[in-house]
């Protein structure tokens, strides 16, 4: 049986100088909607954010609530090291999928 799966995603523009996390059940297509600029007034698109440079999957909606709402509360500094341990240099890790 195929379980469903959440997702936590840190997304950054080109200058790395804003980061954006959220929660999702289809990683894929919230990407692909946030590269497409699809919500006129959103904070994604006010600062181009359209870069996914980090990401953890959860099978429980709770657990990945839980992490991003401890991720919103970590300091600056903590996320790059975090981003940094999979995207060295914040590539997209998005592009594969195209």
């Amino acid at each position: 049986m195929n379980k469903k799966k959440y997702f936590i995603c840190i997304l950054s523009n080109t200058n790395k100088s804003v980061l954006y996390i959220g929660v999702t059940s289809n990683l894929p297509k919230r990407i692909s909607e946030h590269k497409q600029g699809i919500a006129e007034n959103s904070f994604t698109k006010k600062y181009n954010l359209n870069k996914l440079v980090y990401y953890e999957v959860f099978e429980n909606p709770k657990q990945a609530i839980a992490r991003e709402k401890q991720l919103k509360k970590w300091k600056r500094e903590w996320k790059e090291l975090l981003i940094v341990k999979t995207s060295k240099y914040w590539e997209d890790l998005s592009e594969e999928w195209e």
